[in-house]
């Protein structure tokens, strides 16, 4: 009777998992097998292309030609902007902001995903007696959104189409 008690407890926990819609992640199913990407690309690349060779049966190859499909980065910026003022007339808050512009392309004229931006925005505050210290939030800041850009850009590449061949 007392091992039954335990078994019931594990078994709720495992129906009550499975009800709640949990799954793992697993790998992205992109609509071609080899991609290919410049290496002139900024920072964003290099963990782009990390995210797809870990979490993608996609590969990444060095030869444009004989790729399925071809990333091109047309922009990647980091802006900071002043947000607020104190009544001094010193900086209060910045916006930080974070703007990949990016398509995915055939290389024949066929486009997976037309040129898309996405942008990312954080703020921060800022205090004159800790400059260091919100330089360094400033670079975790940035580092994050670019994180989180690597996550969009790979659900927008997971949800391209495949281009249609062209009717004559």
């Amino acid at each position: 009777m007392q091992l039954v008690k335990p078994i019931a407890i594990a078994l709720a926990c495992a129906v009550l998992l499975t009800a709640c819609g949990f799954q793992m992640r697993g790998t992205a199913a992109l609509p071609f097998d080899t991609l290919y990407m410049p290496n002139t690309a900024g920072g964003i690349a290099l963990d782009l292309k990390r995210n797809i060779q870990s979490g993608t049966r996609t590969v990444v190859i060095d030869d444009a030609k004989k790729a399925e499909a071809v990333i091109e980065f047309a922009q990647e910026a980091r802006e900071k902007q002043i947000l607020s003022l104190a009544a001094t007339g010193r900086v209060r808050e910045y916006q930080l902001r974070y703007r990949v512009a990016f398509r995915v392309h055939d290389g024949k004229g066929g486009e997976f995903l037309p040129l898309s931006t996405v942008q990312l925005t954080r703020d921060i505050t800022f205090n004159d007696s800790e400059v260091l210290a919100k330089e360094t939030e400033e670079q975790l800041l940035y580092r994050d959104m670019q994180f989180d850009m690597v996550q969009q850009i790979m659900r927008r590449l997971a949800g391209a189409q495949r281009p249609q061949p062209a009717v004559r």
